[in-house]
């Protein structure tokens, strides 16, 4: 997706003029202060408003303690830290608009090492390719689109390929893409006993995507979808659409799509509308702006009914890096349990400072090589690999429930893909 959720107080600015290198085989640019050290620009792009300001936060200040406990600092390179906000006070979301501008801020800032974005996977598709064009290395937290990587199933026509017009790849994410977590789901669904799946999506493409990706995996678990409906993320309510599919015998429901589009009206009026009816969602939802109804969310009532997956370990299976994060993210804001997109954060920064020092000279193209050539990396969310569409290695995704508005670690769930 796209999302989880930077001033840092390691942040050092540079004033110096910055050599330019274009989209040309020399990469990015960088600058020298006065003292010869070099800054370069980590820029990331999220909707910080609205109901993704929850996860996005979260996500933000582990982006923030990785710049932090690196010194400000990746190899020889001092890092200046940009957070950009790809949504509006208006639309309480992203917007195209928002995005676009923001990529091309960053591909028109000769002192950019690193892009970290987007978190909406609708997002990347508008700015992928302006960043492309520019040579800038992108990493996304958060995006599980697979056609933004892949041609597996639930890809759209011309995808990947059209978001590289230069016809090299320059996007990465460090989240496994929708043919898993689809995958995740149904086998989350058949382990609970469902028979027949109602499912909604939010319009969006990476709503569109999950719920595409999660049909598929569920015939051959034996999962009957009754329904797969678009749905108005400005709608009053659901419950003609709750009885609708209640009519078909739905014992199970699934939203597919993102907190900020009226997902807690969906769950509200589906869980009212049909007793006993177990309720999904993926990482797009799995946040406080969902689960948490101080913050807006799903009344505790519903707390029994309803499973979140999101691309996480049990928390005793983390590595010793993982655990470490996780105390140090408590000390320093005070969170007993972080959303789990501050792990993300923490990594696509940490990824972004790795490569930067890989890269020797901080040249974008050369930062670019350094993110591809990621190999068993030993991180906070395991060991893993870029693979060369720029996907991760890691597969597992952690079923949450949620008890007392708060997400609770249930299992991890290994699921084969449909493809």
């Amino acid at each position: 997706m796209r999302t989880r959720w930077l001033a840092a107080a390691g942040c050092l600015v540079a004033a110096a003029v910055l050599t330019a290198c274009g989209g040309g085989s020399s990469g990015g640019s960088s600058s020298s202060s006065g003292g010869g050290a070099k800054t370069l620009t980590i820029y990331s792009s999220l909707p910080l408003q609205g109901a993704l300001g929850v996860p996005t936060k979260a996500l933000v200040e582990g982006a923030k303690l990785a710049l932090e406990q690196s010194g400000g600092k990746a190899g020889k390179f001092k890092i200046k830290y940009v957070s950009l906000d790809d949504s509006t006070a208006q639309a309480s979301n992203w917007t195209p608009e928002a995005a676009s501008a923001n990529a091309r801020k960053a591909a028109q800032d000769k002192s950019t090492a690193v892009y970290i974005g987007e978190f909406n996977s609708g997002a990347s598709e508008v700015t992928i390719p302006i960043l492309n064009e520019a040579g800038v290395p992108q990493i996304s937290p958060a995006n599980t689109l697979v056609g933004l990587t892949s041609s597996d199933p639930g890809h759209a026509p011309g995808e990947p390929e059209k978001y590289y017009p230069t016809g090299k790849r320059t996007f990465a994410r460090i989240v496994p893409r929708d043919t898993i977590q689809g995958a995740a789901l149904a086998t989350l669904m058949k382990q609970d006993g469902c028979t027949k799946v109602a499912m909604t999506n939010d319009k969006e493409v990476y709503g569109q995507g999950l719920a595409n990706n999660t049909k598929l995996a569920a015939k051959p678990q034996g999962l009957d979808v009754v329904a797969n409906d678009a749905v108005d993320p400005k709608a009053p309510n659901y419950r003609s659409l709750a009885q609708k599919d209640k009519g078909l015998g739905a014992d199970c429901f699934l939203f597919a799509g993102t907190s900020a589009n009226n997902a807690v009206q969906l769950y509200k009026d589906f869980g009212a509308q049909i007793p006993n009816l177990k309720m999904y969602g993926g990482d797009g939802v799995a946040n406080a702006a969902v689960t948490d109804p101080k913050q807006g969310g799903v009344p505790t009532s519903l707390d029994s009914r309803l499973q979140l997956t999101v691309a996480t370990l049990a928390p005793s299976d983390y590595p010793q890096a993982g655990k470490e994060f996780f105390k140090s993210f408590t000390q320093k804001y005070g969170v007993k349990s972080p959303d789990p997109y501050a792990i993300y954060g923490y990594e696509a920064m940490s990824l972004a400072l790795d490569a930067i020092k890989r890269s020797g000279d901080g040249t974008q193209a050369n930062i670019l090589k350094a993110i591809y050539s990621t190999k068993n990396r030993q991180s906070v969310l395991g060991t893993y690999s870029i693979d060369k569409n720029g996907d991760t290695t890691l597969t597992d995704y952690g079923a949450y429930g949620v008890k007392n508005g708060q997400l609770t670690f249930e299992k991890t769930i290994k699921a084969k893909t449909s493809g």
